[in-house]
């Protein structure tokens, strides 16, 4: 594959019911045409669903690190995971988390043979969750969410630096950035500065046309 786009797809009413299904779909064709792998995180009570309809790699927005059983109203990684869910992203800016409780998640997901994607909001933090060894660290400065402002090109030393932190505590984390990607080119200028793919949110989903869209943000990777 040439590159990894991961979307959140948030709780946006532009992929509410079927809708969801569509952009999965969607994504699936784009993603084996391109060479291009996708991930999406869909709003929670679809995991299932999706699981059923596509093959595509579908991972949670969020999950709590509760106990098994008498725990109301959390998505625990257990569940998450019957219902088709192969990952999670952790400590995204609208769900921050304590360092001990993404700690936990990161642990719990890896004896679950479950992807960790941890956000980060800036190279200092980076550093801090690589000691946790998850999978991927995702760097998104919380102020350039959904302005269509990229990170790439905003700040472009945050990504550098932060390629940097996780290379000194691990090889195998792959650093990927969000924040503001729009187009092919802040996906370009992601890539030519180490990361290894994208996080996106309104960028795609509030897009006039999906199947476009993704088909562009593709193409930056080339």
């Amino acid at each position: 594959m040439k590159g990894l786009i991961i979307i959140n797809c948030k709780n946006y009413l532009e992929v509410a019911g079927e809708k969801i299904l569509q952009l999965s779909e969607i994504a699936k064709d784009i993603s084996t045409s391109n060479k291009v792998e996708i991930m999406i995180a869909p709003p929670q009570n679809s995991l299932f669903y999706l699981s059923q309809s596509v093959k595509l790699p579908l991972i949670c927005q969020h999950v709590d690190d509760e106990k098994i059983g008498a725990t109301t109203g959390f998505i625990i990684p257990e569940l998450a995971k019957s219902y088709g869910a192969a990952g999670s992203l952790i400590n995204h800016s609208e769900h921050k988390m304590e360092f001990e409780y993404i700690q936990n998640i990161v642990e719990r997901l890896r004896q679950l043979n479950m992807t960790s994607i941890v956000c980060a909001a800036t190279s200092q933090e980076v550093g801090k969750v690589a000691r946790l060894h998850p999978n991927m660290i995702a760097i998104e400065p919380p102020e350039l969410i959904g302005t269509g402002k990229a990170v790439s090109k905003v700040n472009p030393s945050i990504i550098t630096k932060s390629v940097k932190e996780a290379g000194r505590h691990s090889k195998n984390i792959k650093v990927i950035c969000g924040a503001g990607i729009v187009d092919k080119t802040d996906v370009q200028s992601a890539i030519n500065l180490g990361s290894e793919g994208i996080l996106l949110a309104s960028g795609l989903i509030k897009s006039d046309v999906w199947q476009d869209k993704l088909i562009e943000l593709c193409e930056g990777f080339e």
